[in-house]
């Protein structure tokens, strides 16, 4: 039994070690909700429906 208690608290130290050397990259703050977490999605989206209307003007163009 106390070997898992040392086992636990030895693995718990190990990751208390790693995440506080993960510096700026690793964030623990939980969720985002400004718009700097939006614009990925929008930049995605935008590409999405660029392709999406230039499929109908192919497929019209060809059947002419």
């Amino acid at each position: 039994m106390w070997k898992i208690v040392v086992g636990f608290i030895v693995f718990a130290a190990l990751a208390l070690y790693v995440i506080s050397k993960g510096g700026d990259s690793l964030d623990m703050s939980g969720e985002k909700h400004g718009t700097e977490s939006h614009a990925p999605a929008e930049a995605a989206a935008s590409a999405t429906a660029g392709a999406a209307s230039a499929a109908p003007v192919a497929a019209s163009a060809a059947s002419q």
